[in-house]
């Protein structure tokens, strides 16, 4: 019987084990958001990165992703430097730049006028999330995939992505 019991453990831990994977996710709210970045110091663009991108001059979509937006405006994320996103009006004149902590997920964003003065930040939490805030913390908008809304869950605008 003792020799049935070993052969028996034996087989049991020879046999691939099958693991779950676990999948975790950070969430937040409009609060808890508002503090991630209040709580972090802001992270700015060089002046001669700056000045190089005033005009977008539009090429294949190939090197770089875009997003459209509902004003006519877009945002072009060049695939050699993701760090930065620049915001142009539809004349192709830029309007802002955004720089990304990091391209993970969470990370956070602070966007700027071609004069360096600081609009906006923002903390990215998935592709499909994003809360916007004022320098001082006030709420802007949340971005939930192509829809922008507002602090009253009004649609103020969508979006189109191309990579």
């Amino acid at each position: 019987m003792r020799i049935l019991g070993i052969v028996f453990l034996f087989i049991i831990l020879t046999l691939p084990a099958e693991a779950e994977v676990i999948q975790g996710g950070v969430r937040y709210s409009i609060n808890s958001a508002r503090e991630e970045l209040l709580n972090t110091p802001e992270i700015s663009v060089p002046n001669s990165l700056m000045q190089s991108n005033l005009f977008d001059i539009k090429t294949e979509i190939k090197d770089r992703s875009l997003a459209k937006f509902s004003d006519g405006s877009y945002a072009v994320i060049y695939k050699d430097n993701p760090k930065f996103a620049w915001y142009y009006s539809q004349n192709g004149i830029l309007t802002h730049v955004q720089v990304k902590t990091s391209e993970t997920y969470p990370y956070k964003s602070y966007k700027y006028t071609p004069d360096n003065q600081l609009v906006n930040m923002s903390l990215r939490v998935s592709k499909e999330e994003t809360f916007i805030y004022t320098p001082s913390g006030k709420f802007i908008a949340h971005w939930l995939y192509q829809n922008c809304y507002d602090e009253n869950n009004n649609i103020i605008m969508t979006r189109q992505i191309y990579e």
